[in-house]
């Protein structure tokens, strides 16, 4: 083979990469109330509190209705604490994505499996992601705030 042709061929992988459809990194576009949450299989139709996940071998995004679905759904998975897994969380306020360990989180809301808990940006009183895991999985009452 050619130096021409090895260039050409590398060439046309390149492309056929970058056309290949879903994108390797990042949340993925949501089919509002036609895809289901990855851990309770509920339609996803609440914006305010969609989540996405990243993450495998594969580097797949699963999708999610709630964040407290996403912290459940994680704790079963052998790759959840791998630095190259990423999650995702809708901006409460803004319908925005935003990476789910900087986010901050409030408790009280009337989300879509009653977690209770909407990420926003900043706000008194929120936290982190790290203790959002723990009240979580300390399965507080599903309200987000302490019992």
């Amino acid at each position: 083979m050619t130096l021409r042709q090895s260039a050409w061929l590398a060439l046309v992988a390149l492309f056929l990469s970058a056309c290949s459809g879903e994108p390797k990194t990042g949340p993925v576009e949501i089919k509002w109330d036609r895809d289901g949450c990855a851990h309770c299989g509920m339609a996803l139709s609440d914006r305010h509190f969609a989540a996405q996940v990243r993450g495998g071998a594969k580097h797949q995004a699963y999708k999610f209705d709630d964040i407290g679905c996403v912290v459940e759904w994680l704790k079963k998975q052998p790759w959840a604490s791998d630095a190259a897994t990423e999650i995702w969380v809708m901006d409460y306020r803004t319908e925005k994505w935003v990476d789910a360990r900087k986010a901050r989180y409030v408790g009280g809301k009337t989300s879509p499996m009653a977690y209770g808990f909407a990420a926003v940006a900043e706000e008194p009183g929120s936290i982190d992601f790290e203790e959002l895991k723990k009240r979580v999985l300390a399965k507080e009452n599903r309200q987000g705030t302490p019992p």
